[in-house]
């Protein structure tokens, strides 16, 4: 159960156009937006960011959601996993290599471009300063926009677990 309470929705007017943003964007208001618009202006600009990661950025999806679920690893953030999880597959990364991204590192089903970016979240997402050699290597597979999208995908979904996993936010339930 989530550690405050989600807006009433229905009890504040300034909610219904911001909601309906969400939705449209979103595809429905999960409870993470439920969440966040206890504050209209902080919902707003999340929407804003993440909506530029997920739908604008060039970055490939595959790299942008292998990214998603290292991160929600680590972060011990179940909710992020579950939710992505179907995410990945669309995006070509397969359920093994989903069963084995804890143990990316000692795994035969990752390529080179998949483990020099894996290792940068594990520094961003672990140590925040990340090491010359392990920088040089992602940096050779990505021009200087594709390491700006990167680099801004890894911070901003470090923002999203550690939100969710703070507020202990409530899994969506079960589809019917």
């Amino acid at each position: 159960m989530a550690r405050i309470s989600y807006p009433d929705l229905e009890a504040n007017p300034e909610l219904k156009a911001l909601t309906a943003k969400i939705i449209s964007e979103r595809g429905k208001l999960h409870n993470l937006y439920k969440m966040l618009l206890n504050s209209p202006p902080i919902a707003e600009g999340w929407l804003n960011l993440l909506t530029a990661v997920r739908q604008k950025s060039l970055l490939s999806g595959r790299v942008r959601e292998l990214v998603i679920m290292r991160i929600a690893v680590i972060n011990k953030a179940e909710y992020e996993f579950i939710s992505h999880t179907p995410f990945a597959l669309k995006e070509g990364i397969s359920q093994e290599q989903i069963n084995a991204i804890e143990s990316w590192n000692t795994s035969t089903l990752f390529d080179s471009v998949d483990r020099s970016v894996l290792a940068y979240t594990d520094s961003m997402t672990r140590d925040v300063h990340v090491p010359k050699n392990i920088f040089e290597d992602v940096n050779k597979h990505f021009d200087a926009r594709g390491m700006t999208e990167l680099t801004a995908t890894i911070a901003s979904y470090n923002l999203v677990s550690r939100f969710l996993e703070a507020l202990e936010i409530d899994p969506e339930p079960e589809p019917k």
